[in-house]
């Protein structure tokens, strides 16, 4: 059976990157993924999101701890009937998910995410999923256009990665198609301590991105283009058309922003 045949299994990245996480240490929980958001903690809403996506089939927890998950009684009944699998985390993301990458089957499509992804919805995950089988690439990430979140929340301050034809932010939404593809994570470790410092990710590109990138005459084709050459796979993005899809919360300001996302979206207008 071919991976465009099969759900995706996903994985969830749910462990803190650095002990006393600010956002976690600001909510008085034990780690930033039971962070509550409109009254639910964050993991608990983005398995909500993937449970209701078509595209999906297993989902698989990558952290936090088992003491966390033990604070959490629907969490930890999701795990202990086998609905959710858990796994202890490994030193950082990109290591996790490589562990987890090689444990599964080769033809097995997978779908790899954050439990902080607050304001991730079925319809993202269908969306990003749907475009990624019928990109023809081995590896892929979700990605919207800085134009259009900055339409959205204007207020809100975002990392952005500035190319020729635009702005772009990540979102974190990573697609695995292929078994070349799960090599990806050695090369996604290399780039992980720079995830918030652009210019040094695309060091990785070789110095005539560089160059192209520093002079604002880098399009994201070009960067795709060297990316597939440098990392010898076919690397592609999909352009998400949901501002939200942008949001995650890396911050305590971030978790203010979801808030007022979420209040204003389920407020009821006065007749």
């Amino acid at each position: 059976m071919k991976s465009t045949d099969q759900l995706f299994s996903v994985i969830i990245l749910a462990a803190d990157r650095e002990p006393n996480d600010p956002v976690a240490q600001a909510m008085a929980v034990s780690c930033k993924a039971l962070t509550p958001v409109a009254g639910r903690p964050m993991v608990l809403r983005v398995l909500d999101a993937l449970a209701g996506a078509r595209e999906t089939g297993s989902r698989i927890l990558v952290g936090p701890t088992k003491t966390s998950v033990s604070q959490s009684k629907e969490l930890d009944s999701l795990i202990g009937s086998g609905q959710v699998s858990w796994h202890a985390p490994l030193a950082t993301p990109s290591s996790s998910a490589f562990s987890i990458l090689q444990s599964l089957p080769e033809e097995v499509p997978v779908l790899v995410t954050t439990a902080d992804h607050a304001l991730l919805t079925a319809e993202m995950v269908d969306h990003f999923c749907h475009e990624a089988r019928k990109s023809g690439c081995d590896v892929l990430a979700g990605v919207a256009r800085y134009d259009l979140i900055a339409e959205a929340f204007p207020n809100a301050r975002r990392t952005v990665t500035k190319l020729k034809d635009g702005g772009y932010c990540g979102c974190n939404l990573f697609a695995f198609l292929t078994p070349r593809a799960r090599h990806a994570a050695d090369f996604w470790r290399k780039v992980e301590k720079e995830r918030k410092k652009p210019l040094r990710v695309v060091k990785v590109m070789g110095w005539m991105a560089v160059l192209r990138y520093i002079l604002g005459q880098l399009t994201l084709n070009q960067a795709l283009a060297s990316l597939s050459k440098r990392m010898d796979l076919k690397v592609g993005v999909v352009s998400m058309p949901f501002a939200e899809a942008a949001v995650d919360v890396d911050k305590v300001d971030d978790w203010h922003l979801v808030e007022s996302i979420l209040a204003n979206k389920h407020s009821v207008s006065p007749l």
